[in-house]
């Protein structure tokens, strides 16, 4: 079984998920109706707070389902945003990196970069995995555009593969990276995070 567990760089610490999270993910988002536009599993409750989202987070994470972490940058100390692992298949040696989402104040910062160098070299390096494959709506060119620049690869796109919340059908743009292309995506990742052009989100 696949759980979160305690990650950490020079840059950012992922915590697992816990209902102790929530003011502080309440606390980063600004902007809801564009921050969760393409990320259904955390569409703010009707009051605008994440409860439900982060209930039913933390549900498929004991269920073993998901591997849920909350971002947390180390610059200023505060949670910044979250991550998970989806599509968990030990027996295949995959995961899914998604539901990852960061709060506009970040954006175009450190952070989705050095949590895509923890989260993928996690399962590469530590779980011993040999696909990490990363998903997005074909109409979010923003994060087409950010997965490219991880050096992950576009396999293609399943035709109304799911319903937004809106009730339209939604093609999913499919990326991949393998285990022998790790090394080549760590240095890319690492190199932006020496420069100024950060990789994302």
């Amino acid at each position: 079984m696949i759980v979160a567990v305690p990650l950490v760089n020079p840059w950012i610490e992922l915590e697992p998920l816990t209902v102790a999270h929530r003011g502080e993910l309440e606390a980063a988002v600004s902007e809801p109706d564009e921050l969760f536009r393409w990320v259904f599993t955390w569409r703010p409750d009707p009051d605008g707070g994440l409860a439900g989202p982060l209930r039913q987070s933390l549900d498929k994470a004991a269920r073993g389902e998901v591997a849920a972490w909350a971002i947390r940058r180390r610059a200023d100390g505060r949670v910044v945003g979250s991550t998970s692992y989806l599509d968990i298949d030990a027996a295949n040696r995959r995961v899914e990196v998604g539901s990852t989402w960061i709060g506009p104040a970040w954006w175009r910062t450190e952070v989705n970069t050095a949590t895509k160098l923890l989260v993928i070299g996690h399962a590469f390096e530590t779980l011993g995995l040999e696909r990490v494959a990363l998903k997005t709506d074909h109409r979010n060119e923003r994060s087409q555009r950010a997965i490219e620049r991880l050096g992950a690869r576009r396999e293609g796109v399943l035709r109304h593969h799911m319903r937004r919340p809106d009730g339209s059908w939604r093609d999913t743009v499919y990326y991949s990276i393998l285990s022998a292309e790790w090394p080549a995506v760590r240095e890319r990742l690492l190199a932006a995070l020496g420069s100024a052009d950060q990789v994302g989100p």
